[in-house]
């Protein structure tokens, strides 16, 4: 019974008696035999998933897929449609019952513990967000690429969304980085302004973040304050304050209407890096067939449903900020923001104040909670999954989390930035177990190939390199700084007539826990 209140279990409900046959028995018993459906026919599944999820396109999409043009590996995915993500992320909707007076954010500041958590409608959001749109068209050219490098709070989620309504190009840059590295991302993704913070906060300590940015490049930067309304330090002659840019459009007759910029499905909205551990970091470019990717993962594999409070600790320059921003409010979830470290108390009193549903986490951060017991006294009994990526994991340490919430199931998540989400992870039509994934993502085919790049068989536990199936909606076509072709293709061999993609993935936990048996 609960399986079937599900978002995915509710559709196989609904859909399984049609696309399966007499096969279908239930979400639980034919859970397999569907992902291995949406493999083989993916137009199948993405005619389902777009209709749960708050997408709305200004031309509609001749087709699910067109495999017509041999020289896509993957394919070309919804053509013809226009929309815009960010528009979409902003509006009302009928079918996830979004409303303007619906909570689109819930945050708290540093070390702010006693005070009630911040809200902000999903109307006060749209009109923040077409104000900041109005302020950029007063000094950027429309498909400008502009830089944020800056934590991940709620201004700076508007001022994402706000890039992307008026037709310009996001650059993620994470704001830990030192000078040199901000320098490279900038110059590979040529913007042409940045928004930054003056400092950055944590455990009620200052760290500089103005003065890393200043190092990096001349470019134009818009300065946030930290704290209060007032930069905290002197800008150079070419900078400006938050509070100037935002004066830029006093004289607007409307400053809180825009109307999108919209384009092709295929139109690049962000700019994203892999690590760079090896090398210079690969220019990862995230088209809007990206952000539907994620959102459908998190409707599919997370369970994001409508009323959900959604929290997970990261940052706009990683691929989980823009991952839990679009899965948030195409989901008609709330994202929950902390504006402090989250390896504090303070943080655990935010989750419990703001009634966080789903968590996610990185294991090392679970392993910092337990050995400091930061969270006692804590009531976590609100969270009904979680969810967790980026690192192995400790199968003690996910016990002790899981037992902050009724022993509610961790879903583990591993994939990539230029996948725009998971390729395996877990999912609640499964039995879950602790530190391991259970299925491929849906539509995600994939093989584990030995040293002389033959695929396993599917019912042989191995370890080996992953090859997946290139017939995959929001995977990157092109990288800006290197040959995608040479990158994920070249050398992999032909499986089903398809050439196999090559994950590069820094964490290799998938090449111990996914056999062929998922």
């Amino acid at each position: 019974d609960q399986s079937k209140l599900t978002n995915l279990g509710n559709a196989l409900e609904i859909h399984g008696p049609k696309l399966l046959g007499r096969a279908y028995k239930d979400p639980i018993t034919s859970f397999r035999l569907f992902q291995k459906f949406t493999v083989e026919h993916p137009e199948a599944y993405w005619e389902i998933a777009l209709k749960e999820i708050s997408v709305v396109f200004r031309e509609a999409p001749k087709c699910i897929l067109d495999r017509t043009d041999k020289s896509k590996h993957g394919g070309t995915w919804l053509p013809g449609s226009v929309l815009n993500i960010a528009e979409c992320c902003l509006l009302p909707s009928n079918h996830r019952r979004k409303e303007d007076n619906t909570v689109a954010i819930v945050w708290r500041e540093d070390r702010c513990d006693e005070s009630a958590v911040n809200l902000m409608t999903y109307k006060e959001l749209r009109e923040q967000v077409m104000l900041v749109a109005n302020a950029l068209d007063t000094m950027f050219s429309k498909g400008d690429a502009i830089a944020i490098d800056m934590p991940m709070t709620v201004r700076a989620v508007i001022i994402y969304l706000a890039i992307i309504l008026a037709g310009y190009v996001v650059v993620s840059i994470a704001d830990s980085f030192a000078a040199r590295e901000i320098a490279t991302r900038l110059r590979v993704s040529k913007a042409k302004g940045i928004f930054t913070q003056d400092f950055i906060l944590r455990g009620g300590r200052k760290f500089p973040l103005y003065s890393k940015v200043l190092g990096a490049a001349p470019l134009k930067a818009i300065v946030l304050p930290a704290i209060g309304n007032d930069v905290g330090i002197p800008l150079r002659e070419q900078d400006l304050s938050w509070k100037d840019f935002l004066s830029s459009v006093d004289y607007h007759p409307r400053p809180n209407y825009y109307s999108p910029v919209y384009n092709p499905v295929d139109a690049v909205v962000n700019i994203l890096f892999s690590s760079g551990t090896t090398g210079e970091p690969k220019a990862i470019p995230w088209t809007q067939l990206s952000s539907i990717r994620c959102t459908a993962e998190g409707w599919a594999h997370i369970d994001l449903k409508v009323g959900d409070v959604y929290c997970w600790p990261t940052n706009l320059g990683w691929v989980m900020g823009p991952v839990i921003l679009f899965s948030s409010f195409l989901n008609g979830a709330t994202l929950a923001l902390y504006q402090g470290s989250p390896l504090e108390r303070s943080f655990g009193k935010f989750v419990q104040d703001a009634g966080v549903t789903v968590l996610g986490t990185v294991p090392s951060l679970v392993k910092a909670w337990r050995n400091t017991n930061c969270l006692e006294g804590l009531d976590w009994t609100k969270i009904r999954s979680f969810a967790s990526t980026g690192e192995t994991s400790n199968v003690d340490d996910d016990l002790w989390l899981s037992s902050k919430a009724w022993y509610n199931a961790i879903i583990e998540s591993c994939g990539g930035t230029e996948l725009s989400s998971a390729y395996i992870q877990g999912s609640l039509l499964q039995p879950q177990a602790f530190g391991a994934f259970s299925t491929a993502t849906m539509t995600a085919g994939l093989v584990i190939l030995d040293e002389c790049g033959v695929p396993y068989p599917d019912d042989q536990p191995c370890v080996g390199e992953v090859g997946l199936f290139p017939l995959y909606l929001g995977a990157s076509d092109r990288l800006l700084n290197a040959d995608h072709e040479e990158v994920y293709f070249r050398g992999m061999p032909m499986y089903k007539g398809m050439e196999a993609w090559r994950h590069h993935q820094a964490d290799c936990r998938g090449l111990y826990h996914c056999t062929g048996k998922g």
